[in-house]
């Protein structure tokens, strides 16, 4: 029994659950942020799913339970969860686009590196520049070597009142140390993307500073069209901008679609 209760998995929030459409041979893989989960993406995959698209959200692993389920896991089970949920969608379609916000964005550039078949990326506010968060690094070493295992979150920087994002309210240090160890080595990676990407930016971001953005504007080797989110905070596509994020990441893929 004590074993059986070991491997038992928390179950997933209320909210929470991964989104997935059938629909034509095109087909749209969305990813989610940070501590966050498939909450914040679905109104942007139902968009996809609305116009057509095959569409694959899923819940990335320790996400959507609790804080520590989140624990067992780091950038490695993140990219592969997304390396697997692009190949079981891009059996069963044509061609594929990948959305991604904060460090969904992370990860769409990550696939986006591997794949160049890939038709076309969309960025909401993604994080890329590791050297951003090197206090939050320090703080997380440091609670670490106390035995902290935990540092406050990141979760629900939303503008619209209305709205809550169903987000973790602490970080799992060693997911932290993880997740800027992956972004780092992915900095290496950015001058080979060549797939075209729209960046969706919000002007008033308390999560993920410009600098992310400048560095993927410098860095990108495909074509890339900036546009300013003045009305929103970080989890934008469920704030007061989403309408304009789907329609302009719908729009771009129907445009880039091979």
């Amino acid at each position: 029994m004590e074993d059986d209760q070991l491997t038992t998995q928390p179950p997933i929030l209320d909210g929470a659950e991964p989104y997935r459409a059938a629909g034509d041979r095109r087909g749209a893989l969305i990813l989610h942020g940070f501590t966050g989960c498939p909450q914040s993406m679905r109104p942007l995959a139902a968009a996809f799913a609305t116009a057509g698209y095959t569409v694959e959200l899923p819940r990335l692993p320790g996400h959507g339970t609790t804080v520590e389920d989140m624990t067992q896991y780091g950038w490695p089970d993140w990219t592969a969860a997304a390396e697997q949920a692009y190949a079981a969608l891009a059996s069963r379609t044509g061609s594929v686009v990948v959305a991604g916000l904060s460090m969904g964005g992370s990860l769409t550039l990550y696939l986006a590196a591997q794949h160049p078949e890939i038709a076309g990326i969309v960025l909401v506010n993604p994080v890329v520049e590791s050297d951003d968060f090197a206090p939050l690094v320090d703080a997380a070493k440091a609670l670490l070597a106390a035995g902290e295992p935990f540092i406050q979150g990141v979760g629900n920087d939303v503008a619209d009142p209305d709205v809550t994002e169903l987000a973790y309210t602490s970080m799992p240090n060693a997911c932290v140390l993880s997740l800027v160890d992956g972004l780092t080595a992915l900095k290496e990676q950015l001058a080979t993307i060549r797939q075209p990407a729209p960046i969706l930016h919000s002007t008033q971001d308390h999560i993920v500073p410009p600098s992310s953005v400048k560095l993927l504007t410098s860095s990108l080797a495909g074509p890339y069209e900036l546009a300013e989110l003045e009305r929103s905070f970080h989890v934008a596509t469920i704030d007061f901008d989403q309408d304009v994020i789907n329609e302009r990441a719908v729009a771009f893929a129907d445009q880039h679609m091979r």
